[in-house]
Parts: C-alpha cells; sequence; structure tokens
C-alpha cells in the first residue's frame, strides 16, 4: 500500500481518534490536562459586562445631562451607541408625539440623526423650563431593553410599567406644548386605529389559509435567523432577551408561550390588535427580501407606517443601482392598505435578485439593539487599493500565485489548483497555506486585532456524501468537522493581560465560535427532509456586513472583546450545488476607530479569493484527491502563538 494513502478502516478509525480528540474542544493552555480538573474557570465576566455596563454609564451621563433635552438625546442614542433614528422608532406613539412637542426629534422629518441644538428642540429647553408655569410633570427613562422611555401626558408614572435602569429624569411641559400634546394625539390615535383597521381587513382577505401560511413563515423566519426583539406599542416581542414569547432558542415551535403558535386556528376576531399588526407588518416586510428583514426593525416599533417608510426608502436605492437589461424601476405603492405595500415588497425583491453582479449590498449592524441597516456599496477608493495591492504583494511573496488584481490570482488557480491539495510551507495542504497567508495579509493591511476564515475539514467526504444523497450523513456531522484559522496581530497580546497563552485561549474560544457557526450554517443548503428540518440551522448569510459595538450581549464578543467587525461570507460550489456562507472572512478590533466601507471592500475581495480557493479544492476532491484540512485545532493556535512555530517558519 503506498505509505501516502491509507485504507478505508484505517482512515475511518484514526478520524473517529481525532474526532474525539477534537470533541473536547479545550481551551490550548488546557492541553494535557485532565478535562475538568481546574479549580474554576480561567476568566469570570464582571457583571455589569457588555449591555448592562452600558446602560448603566448611559444613564448617568443622562442624569448629568444640563437639561432635558440633552439627557433625551443621550438616552435616545445610548450615549452615541445607536443612531437616533432607531432610537426615534421605538417610540410609542404617545411618546412620539411628546418627543416631537418637547424635544423637536421625529423619524418622520428632516434628518432625525441631526443633533438638535443644546437643550433639545429649537426653541431651547421645554417652555417650563424657561421660566414658564409647569402645567404637567412628564418623565423620561431607560428601559433594560435599551429603550428610551417617556412619560405622556395622561399617562401613569414610567416606574409603574417598564422595567427601568434605573429612576427617571422629570421633564416640565408648558400650558402651550400640553395644548400642541392634545391637538395632535388625537390625529396620531386616530391613524394608529386605522391602521390596525387595515391590517385585520388584510388578514380577512387572506382567509385561514392565508393567515396559517403567513403564520407559519413566519415561524420559520424566527428558527431560522438570528434572536431579534421589536415593539408594538408598550408589548415587547422576542426570542432575545427578557421573557421570550416567539419561537426561537428558548420556546420551541409550537410552544403556546409563542405568539405565532397561539394564532394558529383562532378565529380572526379573537387576535389581539397588537398581533394583527405584527403578523401582516412582518409578513409583508419579509417579502421584500427574506428573513433577514425582520432583523431591520430590531428595537422598533412594528406598524404600518414604519413598514412603508423602509420599502420606500428601500425602492428608491435600488431603482438608483445599475440592473438587468429591461429591469423597469420599482413604482411606488400607489392607494391605501396592505395590499399596495405587499405589491411593492414583491417589486422590490424581483428588483433586488436582477441588480448586477457589480453592485455589492451589505449590512450595517449596530450592536447595543442589533438592528440592521442595508446598505449599498460605493467603488474602491485609494484606501481600498491600499490595502488590495499589501495583500496582493504578500500572497505573491509567500504563495505560487501570480497577478495584480484579486481575479487575475483566482484565474490562476481555476486554471492550476492542483498545487491546493498539496503540502506547502509548514502545512498539509496548499489550502491551508492560503486561507493563513490570505488571512494574516488582510489583518495587516486593514489593522485588525483579529482576522480569520472557516470552512469544511474534509471536502471529499462532502462530496462522498452529497453523491450518495445522504443528506442526513451531512447535517450530523459535529462541530469538528469544521475548522477556523485565526490569526491575531502582533499587539494584541496587550488587550488579554499581556500573555501569550491568554491570548491564545481566546483566539481557540473564537476559533471554536466559528466552527458553531460553519455547522449552523451548513444544513440551510441541502434539500428540505424531515432530519435537515428538524435540525437547528440559520439561514446561510448572503451579504457582508460592517457591525460596531459588538461587545454588548454576546459573552464570548464581550470576553473576546468584540467591539467593531467586518464580515464576508462567500458561497462555494461542490459539484452540481452552491452552498451559500461556506466560508467567511472576518475581521475584529478591540478598541479604536470602527471598520468602515473601504476596508469591507478590501475584505470582500479577499475572502472571493478564498472562496474560489474552497471551490477549486473541491473540484480536485470531486476528481479524486483525498487532501484535507488538518490545521487550525487548538494545538495549533497554541503552537502559532504561543511556541511562534509560524513566525520561525516565515
Amino acid at each position: 500500500m503506498s505509505p501516502t494513502r491509507l485504507s478505508t478502516q484505517q482512515r475511518a478509525t484514526s478520524r473517529r481518534a481525532a474526532l474525539a480528540e477534537a470533541r473536547k474542544n479545550r481551551r490550548p493552555s488546557r492541553l494535557g490536562t485532565k478535562a475538568g480538573s481546574a479549580d474554576g474557570p480561567d476568566f469570570v465576566l464582571e457583571p455589569d459586562a457588555g449591555f448592562p455596563g452600558l446602560l448603566k454609564r448611559t444613564w448617568q451621563h443622562a442624569a448629568e445631562a444640563p437639561d432635558p433635552g440633552t439627557a433625551f438625546d443621550v438616552l435616545l442614542t445610548l450615549g452615541g451607541h445607536i443612531p437616533a433614528r432607531v432610537g426615534l422608532r421605538g417610540l410609542r406613539v404617545p411618546e412620539e408625539v411628546s418627543a416631537k412637542i418637547l424635544f423637536g426629534r421625529s423619524w418622520r422629518t428632516g434628518d432625525p440623526d441631526a443633533r438638535p441644538a443644546a437643550g433639545g428642540a429649537p426653541g431651547g429647553a421645554p417652555g417650563a423650563a424657561a421660566g414658564g408655569e409647569t402645567a404637567f410633570a412628564g418623565e423620561i427613562a431607560l428601559t433594560t431593553a435599551g429603550r428610551v422611555a417617556v412619560r405622556a401626558p395622561g399617562e401613569a408614572p414610567l416606574a409603574g410599567g417598564e422595567t427601568l435602569v434605573d429612576g427617571v429624569l422629570r421633564v416640565p411641559w408648558s400650558a402651550e406644548e400640553l395644548a400642541s400634546y392634545r391637538r395632535e394625539i388625537g390625529q396620531a390615535r386616530a391613524l394608529d386605529a386605522q391602521a390596525v383597521t387595515t391590517c385585520r381587513r388584510s388578514l380577512d382577505a387572506a382567509g385561514p389559509d392565508g393567515r396559517a401560511a403567513m403564520l407559519e413563515g413566519l415561524r420559520e423566519a424566527a428558527r431560522r435567523t438570528a434572536p431579534f426583539f421589536f415593539y408594538r406599542g408598550a408589548k415587547l416581542y422576542t426570542n432575545f432577551r427578557e421573557r421570550n414569547n416567539l419561537t426561537g432558542k428558548t420556546l420551541w415551535p409550537g410552544h403556546p408561550d409563542c405568539m405565532l403558535s397561539s394564532l394558529a386556528g383562532l378565529p380572526l376576531e379573537l387576535w389581539p390588535d397588537d398581533d394583527a399588526v405584527v403578523v401582516t407588518c412582518l409578513s409583508t416586510y419579509v417579502r421584500s427580501g427574506g428573513y433577514a428583514r425582520i432583523e431591520e426593525v430590531n428595537g422598533t416599533q412594528v406598524s404600518v407606517d414604519h413598514i412603508a417608510d423602509l420599502l420606500e426608502r428601500t425602492r428608491e436605492r435600488y431603482n438608483a443601482l445599475p440592473a438587468d437589461p429591461g429591469a423597469a424601476p420599482v413604482a411606488p405603492a400607489y392607494g391605501a392598505g396592505i395590499e399596495p405595500l405587499g405589491r411593492l415588497a414583491g417589486d422590490i425583491a424581483d428588483r433586488r435578485r436582477r441588480l448586477r453582479p457589480d453592485v455589492l449590498l451589505y449590512r450595517e449592524i449596530h450592536g447595543p439593539l442589533v438592528h440592521k441597516v442595508e446598505r449599498t456599496a460605493g467603488s474602491p477608493g485609494p484606501s481600498c487599493r491600499r490595502s488590495v495591492d499589501a495583500v496582493l504583494g504578500r500572497l505573491r511573496a509567500r504563495l505560487p500565485v501570480e497577478g495584480a488584481t484579486f481575479a487575475d490570482v483566482a484565474a490562476g488557480l481555476r486554471s492550476g489548483p492542483e498545487w491546493l491539495a498539496r503540502p506547502h510551507g509548514t502545512f498539509g495542504t496548499g489550502l491551508e497555506s492560503l486561507v493563513h497567508e490570505t488571512v494574516d495579509a488582510v489583518r495587516d493591511a486593514i489593522g485588525a486585532d483579529f482576522a480569520m476564515s472557516r470552512g469544511m475539514r474534509s471536502l471529499p467526504r462532502l462530496i462522498t456524501a452529497m453523491r450518495a444523497g445522504d443528506w442526513a450523513e451531512i447535517a450530523g456531522w459535529d462541530l469538528p468537522e469544521y475548522f477556523c484559522c485565526v490569526v491575531p496581530s502582533a499587539t494584541a497580546q496587550r488587550l488579554f493581560d499581556d500573555t501569550r497563552e491568554r491570548l491564545a485561549d481566546v483566539a481557540w474560544a473564537i476559533s471554536a465560535r466559528m466552527q458553531y457557526n460553519s455547522w449552523h450554517f451548513c444544513a440551510g443548503n441541502l434539500p428540505g427532509g424531515p432530519v435537515v428540518d428538524a435540525r437547528d440551522y440559520f439561514a446561510p448569510p448572503g451579504i457582508p456586513d460592517i457591525a460596531h459595538y459588538s461587545d454588548q450581549h454576546h459573552n464570548g464578543h464581550v470576553a473576546a472583546r468584540v467591539r467593531f467587525s467586518i464580515r464576508s461570507p462567500q458561497a462555494v460550489r461542490v459539484l452540481d450545488r452552491t452552498f451559500r456562507g461556506f466560508i467567511d472572512l472576518r475581521l475584529l478590533r478591540c478598541e479604536g476607530e470602527p471598520f468602515d466601507e473601504q476596508d469591507l471592500l478590501a475584505a470582500h475581495h479577499a475572502s472571493g479569493l478564498i472562496a474560489g480557493a474552497t471551490s477549486g479544492a473541491a473540484a480536485l476532491a470531486a476528481a479524486g484527491s483525498d487532501a484535507e484540512v488538518t490545521a487550525f485545532d487548538s494545538r495549533w493556535h497554541w503552537a502559532a502563538i504561543v511556541d511562534g512555530a509560524l513566525e520561525r517558519a516565515s
């Protein structure tokens, strides 16, 4: 038998042993020690780490503000950590009217993110604060969900109906302001009631089968997307925080506490008004771009006018982008009711599918409220080109590749991919070497504290299972079947006790989490069936994103200080199937300035190269190569970071 090939039995035995070892998932600093022998956890988060700490600091800053208008702005933006327009969209109808009258703030007019003049409204502080008589003593406060709460005239004190971070700040109302509120609140409530009627009419027209399809579609969306939360009036809908009332990680599909499940089979006249609006609006918005659209309402109120505004902004943006020949511009929603919005959503989805391939959509994520905004990337500028040139120069110096652009390098890989399956440098395969060198180069070029890329260890096993149509086999694979190469910067050590050992542990914790992400997305690319459908998975990501202040909710993000990040997922072609989100390239910064769009463009070019190389390796595997990825486990991260093995090799 050739020394380079093992029998099927030997390979199976060694694989089982390797997987058994990998499942221990020990951090590098504990390699060789007995599991469970440590006195306690190596690192314990402070009680107010992440989001609780941000809320506490925000409240302190608001309490120290010189006037109610400035305090309101601090609470609205969580001290500058989210855009004002997001906070404004989270206000209930009475709060929205109050904010407009007292502070001149509204998402409906002007630039909602423009900071107001000192004192709040254009005329200064609320009228009573300027020496007039107080007609009503209002309040503002911060909820534990990160929403600014406003006590409007005629409402009970906030402490009786909201879970507050601390106390309340008093806001005096003048007689003139109170009169304005009386005029505007009636109209605002009438419009909201009209929207409820509109949603109920739409649900009635859909019939029992149509309503059942809406509920099932939203239940599936809740299962297959990242956790979300939003409001309808005073009610919080969430599978993310506090008491869950939607299907997700806590409530299984069909759980009676899930609002969507509780409505199934219930006569429409017994549906609560708030639930009717949520089901109608979210079902409509999802039509415009898939399940991920729900994350674009995180932290805000779900209402007909909010959804209409989001659709109209998207329509205008898509119409300005180049599309396939013959793709007509999307017309506005003519007429009242949900049906025109539904048609608009469908037209937007069609336009989105027909955008030219060179159009890059991405999402901007505001971590404190996990609110996502779809953006369109502009053209590469000087900073992007400098980063790209630096990465390409590194790759040409260290890998058998040529080309002045990523497209040139990718073309070379397609014409001569054989070296990807052969040993290269200190790695068992050229693919591993390319992944590491690309990650390392991008990290340096863009100035990140960590860079990483993930994928599947055995493309040959994947191809064997696909040819057999054994989708249950693929769905049943465990985390060790996947890998993630994490490379910290030379200065990242200072952020983690200034020790290489702690840095290696953090890098491996990140790697293990990214293995989970690969596992979590893979099944979303498989044909449906009982085994696959029952499997926990998220819809694979299709577009890149930039995140701001992500060190808030996820304990792993808090521990690893993931403040700013870029994620660029890419599809990989394996046999006749496209696996979306099969690989990605991520960059993290723990402090300093956030990443920008030009950084994202450079990273996206680089991740496309890794995806192209992975597709090339898959083609080699389909032709008979048995090369697998064996690097990037916990021992590798220890050797690379603590022992400096890669530094010596370079």
